[in-house]
């Protein structure tokens, strides 16, 4: 293992994927006091307005456009973040109109939920979606905990079937992170895979360092290819500090720890 105190990557700063401020700017203060506490140095933060008792649910359009509206103007004051919208899948062309016109204000995150938002992931209406990101330049955000058996199966098929669009699926699977071990199989079929699959580890690295299964997880991330993972905090779940010294703890080396604490986001969200 590499220790904390030694290892050249703890320098590096840290590009937040997965941050929720459900009460706008008041969050966001909360958030900047946890990361000086941490004594992170932040490169970023993906940010959302939704989440917990905060979500977007079909027909609520007004509520949605207004939630959209409220996190742009709080990038544009603060040049750290990059701001994430959301829209419903089932509510068809309303849904994609919103995301033409947030896309139009320099969004480029899509975040959608199956369970909180309870849609199928399966559902044409979803497909639909993810292909409108991915033609207007968003990268599509996605739930990744497993919290039903068959959820990766679910957004594998749906990554393959929207080849241009880029995906991150959050939290890798959480327990279920072996499934995607698999990627590094369909890496090898011609014209099948479009590698656009991409994880942020927020909570799971939490819990799997300094785990009876941590070589297993450092396996798979090696797997699924270290240039495509992502470290997210799941605030205010969890603190970026804690995801960060997990991340350390990981018996990766200097080079994939700094790529994954700010180097992957920064390129794929051209930073």
């Amino acid at each position: 293992m590499v220790s904390v105190s030694v290892s050249a990557s703890a320098k590096e700063p840290v590009f937040d994927v997965h941050v929720h401020l459900r009460e706008g700017e008041a969050s966001l203060h909360e958030y900047q006091a946890d990361v000086a506490a941490s004594g992170v140095e932040l490169d970023g933060l993906a940010a959302m307005w939704f989440g917990g008792p905060h979500q977007a649910l079909h027909g609520e359009l007004d509520k949605v456009r207004t939630g959209n509206d409220a996190i742009i103007a709080l990038a544009a004051k603060q040049p750290q973040l990059l701001p994430v919208a959301t829209v419903h899948p089932y509510d068809g062309q309303a849904a994609l109109y919103e995301l033409t016109r947030v896309a139009g204000r320099g969004v480029k995150v899509l975040k959608i939920h199956p369970h909180t938002q309870k849609f199928d992931a399966d559902d044409p209406r979803v497909l639909m979606l993810v292909r409108h990101a991915g033609a207007q330049g968003m990268t599509v955000l996605m739930d990744n905990a497993n919290i039903l058996p068959g959820d990766s199966e679910r957004l594998f098929n749906l990554a393959i079937q929207a080849p241009k669009t880029k995906f991150i699926f959050a939290h890798i699977g959480a327990m279920n992170f072996r499934f995607w071990n698999m990627l590094a199989l369909a890496r090898t079929a011609d014209d099948f895979f479009a590698d656009n699959i991409y994880f942020d580890i927020s909570a799971t690295v939490v819990l799997v360092a300094d785990s009876p299964i941590e070589p297993e997880f450092v396996w798979t991330l090696r797997n699924v290819g270290i240039d495509h993972v992502l470290l997210g905090s799941d605030y205010p779940q969890l603190g970026i500090g804690k995801a960060v010294d997990a991340l350390e703890r990981l018996d990766l080396t200097d080079e994939e720890k700094a790529k994954v604490r700010s180097g992957n986001a920064r390129r794929l969200f051209g930073r």
